[in-house]
């Protein structure tokens, strides 16, 4: 039996939709008929709020956050405390620490852990300019809150060592998470207790 042949716009439509994360050949399907069955400013929206994200968001000069205001708002506020540095690895991971609302320290973000295997090196991370923020003499903890993996416990162990010889106090959220867990999908009670029984990394 012949395959059914989609016109090549839903096609294009289709397979780009696929290339999003976490999205399936059907999912993309799906997403595909609904955008062209809904009235046209959803689709029209969708592609407004796409253009101006991309335009319009960058990663934060201190941080690197992701922000569309320069520095971020954490950065820029007055309320949080510069005493303290959170290391994530994502941004992904700052929007689910600030649900716990615990935390008023500010953050800096990797973009990405250390893996030999995929080609990640201390290079391709956002490491230097942690360094240099470091180097203002402000600072007194840093709290590693890398993935609790494999590739995240060895990218707090390398931080580690480079900053303790700085005098700074460096210390690792406790594992309250499951071994292997992502912190953007913890609630934010078991963060919260994963920040507060945080402990220094010798």
């Amino acid at each position: 039996m012949k395959r059914l042949q989609y016109a090549s716009a839903l096609t294009r439509l289709i397979g780009e939709l696929a290339r999003l994360p976490g999205i399936g050949s059907k999912t993309a399907q799906r997403l595909a008929f609904f955008l062209l069955s809904a009235p046209p400013e959803v689709a029209v929206n969708l592609a407004e709020a796409i253009r101006e994200a991309r335009e319009k968001v960058r990663r934060c000069s201190e941080c690197g956050n992701l922000t569309d205001v320069e520095p971020c708002a954490v950065c820029a506020s007055d309320m949080r405390n510069k005493n303290v540095i959170c290391v994530v690895q994502d941004p992904r991971d700052v929007a689910a620490i600030e649900k716990y609302r615990g935390y008023k320290g500010v953050y800096h973000v990797l973009h990405g852990v250390l893996s030999p295997l995929a080609g990640v090196g201390p290079q391709e991370l956002n490491i230097q300019s942690l360094l240099a923020r470091l180097a203002n003499g402000v600072v007194q903890e840093v709290i590693l809150a890398t993935n609790p993996d494999v590739e995240g416990d060895a990218t707090a162990l390398y931080l580690a060592r480079l900053i303790k010889p700085l005098g700074i106090k460096v210390t690792r959220i406790a594992h309250g998470l499951p071994v292997g867990a992502h912190l953007e999908y913890a609630d934010e009670v078991t963060l919260g207790k994963a920040i507060e029984g945080r402990r220094e990394i010798e």
